[in-house]
């Protein structure tokens, strides 16, 4: 009898274990399943494996897919010097046999937090050796150098170099720190009143009548969508959906916001939102985060607010008011937060920030120049930010030299105090590329920033 007890035990155990796994798989928390910690890259999306791997987990090709799915757009905008099509050429065939880079996988494999390094590189850092062993021997500068250190700031990257490459180099090489001209501008203003526009209360789909609040009126007539001519029903009961609602989606805000809401799904505030998963939250981050950070999903009104839309506040004081990492924290005592433009600039052709003065979104979430020659804010903070050299010549450019912008972010010690000095660090890749051309020679192919 003791048996059968013991045995029936065990079995119950066995069966409530399954079904609690089994629920695990299907509708529950999968990372119980992990094999290993996933790097800060995708832990976000770490539930949804399927959104990586395939039924068999383990089909090379599939995760490939995968990984080209996501980041496709990023590696074609870059000057990539190793891409794909280098590796799939037959010529190369002794290249892949050492390092068969037809696969993001070769290089970033998840799962291994014992191996990940920085931008979830999980080979050792000495793994250009392999193929430019020979480089002392073509560039005397090179002789010496350890080959762990290829890919410091300021000198290689594997996929990047738009602002590495030595023809950039020479180019700017004799950039002062500080440039005379910046490159800001304000966004226009206006002023519509909510007399001025006529409206006092919308229609609901339904037929009935709504009337907003006298607060929410008087927010929304002074804000930029009343200016624009965009009323209540605009965003709160778009034509397609027919139904009226209080929340507004990032779906919505995409309609007339396309190429914010790519940028804000590429991003880490918006990656669980495009993988149909519970919004991004402050508590789910691995960077450090305020107490006192409001822990709701992250979307469109988390930054800009329900009605006032007010870009200063976005471009800082939503920053803050989350990140507590020492970079941010530095940030409201340094030279960028103190800066004010010189009496009388003119704002130039393309503007980069919503405010005259340097906020956290002029170099995390600049002003790039999109179709038609509009100006947008990239919401997709990674798009200039890791490597941290894709900053060059998006943001540090706009005012600082090419020398003086390769040292600044190759100095973590001054990256982590947010740029309160001069860099202490020198990256000599300029350098040595000015000693490669004759200086009158150099000086003839200087072009403008524009390049």
């Amino acid at each position: 009898m003791r048996a059968f007890v013991g045995w029936f035990l065990a079995l119950s155990v066995a069966l409530g274990l399954s079904a609690y796994l089994a629920r695990a798989i299907t509708v529950g928390d999968r990372r119980l399943f992990l094999p290993g910690d996933t790097s800060s890259g995708h832990h976000q999306i770490e539930e949804r494996c399927e959104l990586c791997h395939s039924e068999s987990f383990s089909d090379r090709e599939t995760i490939q897919a995968s990984c080209v799915d996501c980041h496709a757009t990023e590696l074609d905008e870059v000057d990539d010097s190793h891409p794909r099509s280098k590796f799939t050429d037959p010529r190369n065939s002794d290249r892949v046999a050492i390092l068969d880079a037809r696969y993001c996988v070769t290089c970033h494999r998840e799962h291994a937090p014992d191996a990940t390094g920085a931008m979830g590189l999980t080979l050792p850092e000495d793994y250009c050796f392999h193929c430019h062993q020979d480089v002392g021997e073509e560039r005397e500068t090179h002789v010496g150098l350890p080959f762990d250190g290829c890919a410091a700031s300021g000198c290689h990257n594997f996929h990047d170099n738009r602002s590495l490459y030595e023809d950039f180099l020479t180019r700017h090489g004799n950039d002062g720190d500080l440039l005379e001209a910046f490159r800001f501008a304000v966004l226009p203003s206006g002023e519509r009143t909510l007399e001025a526009l006529g409206i006092a209360r919308m229609d609901a789909p339904n037929g009935s009548r709504w009337r907003p609040s006298a607060r929410e009126l008087s927010i929304w007539s002074n804000a930029i969508h009343a200016r624009g001519g965009v009323n209540c029903s605009g965003c709160h009961a778009p034509t397609d959906r027919g139904e009226w609602s209080l929340g507004v989606p990032v779906a919505v805000c995409g309609e007339c916001h396309e190429p914010q809401r790519a940028g804000f799904a590429a991003s880490r505030h918006g990656m669980r939102w495009v993988a149909e998963l519970d919004a991004m939250r402050p508590s789910r981050a691995r960077l450090a985060m305020r107490e006192t950070a409001p822990d709701g999903g992250l979307d469109c009104v988390s930054c800009h607010g329900e009605h006032v839309f007010d870009l200063a506040y976005a471009a800082t004081e939503a920053c803050l008011g989350c990140h507590s990492d020492e970079h941010s924290v530095a940030f409201e005592a340094s030279p960028h937060a103190r800066f004010e433009p010189a009496p009388g600039t003119s704002p130039e052709a393309v503007e980069k920030t919503g405010t005259d003065r340097i906020t956290c979104a002029t170099c995390h979430l600049p002003r790039v120049v999109g179709p038609g020659g509009r100006a947008y804010v990239e919401h997709n903070q990674n798009h200039n930010l890791r490597p941290n050299e894709k900053m060059i010549r998006d943001v540090c450019m706009d005012c600082h030299g090419l020398s003086f912008s390769i040292d600044a972010l190759a100095d973590r010690e001054l990256i982590r105090r947010n740029f309160d000095r001069s860099p202490e660090l020198h990256v000599p890749s300029i350098d040595w590329a000015l000693g490669r051309v004759a200086p009158d020679s150099n000086s003839a192919r200087r072009k403008d920033r524009e390049d």
